[in-house]
């Protein structure tokens, strides 16, 4: 199978992975991608370190080259001076053919530079020796359940049909005026979703998360510093006629803010809670969620983000997902930590997990957010560096969400619904609702 790629970008930042990691090591990179499941992309790794190998001859050479001129140069005035003009014809003779030669290299060395990226560009990131070897998302693994699932003795009727018998979700109208994948929130159940972002941003400002609410749309060269290829293609709304995306998630904003920069030591870590709605294309059929609002084109997400050293992101990644654990219990929801296997991982992530919430109705758990640590990956593909005495270096990245609606209404909905069709509003979210304690059916 022949690798992808993608042409409608120039890429003019770093790669996914460190170069020198195929100049020293390319068997780990080749075990890394047979892990993923992706062995086309394996002549890449030999396809690049030959490029590499060809490139940096071709700059030995021009820098050669190069310093010979000025040595000529220098040569030239000097036979001149003493009067030498046949030997100094011969010196001007050779810098004419060093200038041709130099020419060439300068024409070539972009040419191969480009190919190189290219190639980095889908050779993936290298990840974590505790991630489970799997080829899809079948081989994930359950970590911890946190609460008991429970299924009432009575039914749970599909999470549409209990918004609209407390008047709170109109899909016709919806349908209407945008098509399918949106939806119109009324009344208790649109301050019920709010309620729940509004609680899980308070949340994560006590965790001593500072808050944000970024640019809901983005240039391509943040897009491709934050995000692989294949996710794109399945997720981004493009604007048409400007180079603007608009963001499927507020990680790609929050990250990219830190584009470019070189970030002080003491300034780490850097952790950061946002808000903002998110689109995204969700291609394709899905049976019944058609009808409801679990796989939507808009939706709204309170997000975080760390910026960190390289040596402390794995335990930023196992305080993060824990978060989100909390909030979901404190709204009585059962939920459980499932971590992706090798071959569910996208190639940027280094370790990923997703926090899944019970379903009553269905008897399974469903995903309600995802937590995951990139490395250096976006740090590099954005030149996001930490200045320090002993040289400058890429940090590391991680986002998770903290909670996303209406994905976390249906979760919500569905665990703390009674039998005649009402919905208890849990305890840590009815100072978010003026006190109500209590949704009831519209008669």
């Amino acid at each position: 199978m022949t690798p992808v790629y993608y042409s409608f970008f120039v890429w003019k930042g770093d790669i996914m992975i460190d170069i020198n990691l195929i100049r020293t090591n390319k068997e780990l990179v080749k075990e890394n991608i047979k892990k993923k499941f992706q062995d086309q992309k394996l002549p890449l790794v030999d396809e690049v370190e030959q490029l590499d190998k060809e490139l940096r001859e071709l700059k030995a050479e021009g820098d050669a080259l190069r310093a010979k001129k000025n040595e000529n140069s220098a040569l030239i005035g000097k036979l001149m001076r003493e009067g030498n003009k046949d030997e100094a014809d011969k010196i001007k003779a050779e810098v004419v053919k060093s200038n041709e030669r130099i020419a060439v290299i300068e024409e070539e060395s972009p040419v191969l530079e480009e190919k190189i990226k290219k190639d980095m560009m889908v050779i993936p990131n290298i990840i974590d020796d505790s991630v489970p070897i799997g080829k899809d998302d079948t081989f994930n693994v359950e970590v911890e359940k946190f609460g008991e699932p429970v299924v009432p003795k009575y039914e749970i009727p599909y999470h549409a049909d209990i918004l609209e018998r407390v008047g709170g979700l109109d899909k016709e109208a919806a349908g209407r005026t945008s098509g399918e994948g949106f939806y119109y929130l009324l009344g208790d159940v649109a301050r019920l979703h709010e309620a729940m972002i509004a609680y899980a941003r308070d949340y994560m400002i006590k965790q001593g998360f500072t808050y944000a609410i970024p640019p809901f749309m983005i240039h391509s060269d943040v897009v491709t510093g934050v995000m692989s290829f294949p996710e794109m293609e399945a997720m981004m709304y493009k604007i048409e006629g400007e180079d603007l995306y608009l963001i499927g998630t507020s990680e790609h904003s929050m990250i990219g803010r830190f584009k470019g920069q070189m970030i002080k030591k003491d300034e780490l870590p850097i952790t950061m809670t946002s808000y903002s709605p998110c689109f995204r294309k969700e291609g394709g059929s899905h049976g019944l969620e058609e009808r409801g609002v679990y796989r939507v084109h808009q939706f709204e997400k309170q997000e975080m983000i760390v910026l960190c050293e390289p040596e402390d992101s794995m335990t930023w990644y196992n305080k993060m997902w824990k978060y989100t654990v909390e909030v979901f219990r404190n709204m009585d929801i059962p939920v459980r930590q499932l971590e992706c296997c090798s071959g569910d991982l996208a190639d940027l992530k280094v370790k990923s997990c997703d926090i899944e919430a019970w379903s009553p109705r269905q008897k399974k758990y469903f995903e309600v957010g995802s937590c995951s640590n990139l490395g250096d990956a976006q740090a590099r593909r954005l030149g996001i560096r930490v200045k320090s005495d002993k040289g400058n270096y890429y940090l590391h990245t991680l986002n998770n969400t903290v909670l996303a609606s209406p994905r976390g209404l249906i979760a919500l909905v569905e665990n703390n619904y009674n039998e005649d069709g009402s919905i208890n509003v849990p305890k840590v979210l009815q100072p978010y609702m003026g006190g109500l304690e209590k949704i009831t059916p519209k008669k």
